[in-house]
């Protein structure tokens, strides 16, 4: 009986899975447009003060701090804006849980949609293999319920049904390509960030805060 109601199941739940599928496509692949707009001028900021501290470190001047404080256009810029207003107000004392707090505030736009990318990314060809197996199932069941069936049948059944494991990695190779170059952009500019915090908290000393 219950067997029974598994194999009804399978005779449309096999096209729900492909949906399911294609659905998953869609939202990926309009996740991982998003993120390239988004992170690609991020990137250039940050690799823009990378070069920018390296030249400071080159000629030995932190005043360049002050300098990158006076540039909000990159996430490094607005915190060594950050960290110069609160050397002024506070000193260096708790300059370094600033930067920290800044780092955790601009973290989870950084990392949007990269969580679901991921879970796509993993889940994905489990999801295809699943609708494998019920396509399948399907086709035997109507081989055995069809005498009139023929092997060319049941054939013609599996290859419909390896569709959907050919879905599922078609879905899940571009989210997790995404996802581990994306994530080695946000790495990237946080780095970045660490490197302002160490030459900010270097200005500091030699200011004397």
């Amino acid at each position: 009986m219950f067997a029974e109601k598994i194999f009804a199941v399978a005779h449309f739940a096999d096209q729900a899975v492909l949906w399911i599928l294609l659905i998953l496509s869609v939202m990926s692949i309009g996740m991982i447009l998003e993120r390239f707009f988004a992170l690609k001028k991020v990137a250039a900021e940050s690799q823009r003060v990378r070069a920018r501290i390296k030249m400071a470190l080159q000629s030995n001047s932190l005043e360049d701090v002050e300098d990158l404080a006076k540039d909000p256009n990159s996430l490094e810029g607005r915190a060594a804006g950050y960290a110069l207003k609160h050397m002024r107000d506070s000193g260096g004392r708790g300059l370094e849980q600033v930067f920290n707090t800044f780092a955790l505030t601009e973290r989870p736009e950084l990392e949007k949609f990269l969580g679901f990318l991921a879970t796509v990314g993993s889940n994905a060809p489990y999801i295809g293999l699943f609708g494998t197996v019920l396509g399948i199932m399907k086709a035997f069941n109507d081989l055995a319920t069809t005498p009139e069936a023929g092997q060319q049948t049941v054939m013609a059944g599996i290859s419909m049904a390896l569709v959907a494991t050919a879905a599922g990695l078609f879905v899940a190779i571009p989210a997790v390509a995404a996802y581990n170059y994306y994530s080695k952009q946000v790495k990237s500019i946080f780095q970045s960030l660490e490197s302002v915090k160490e030459l900010c908290l270097a200005y500091a000393k030699k200011k004397g805060m």
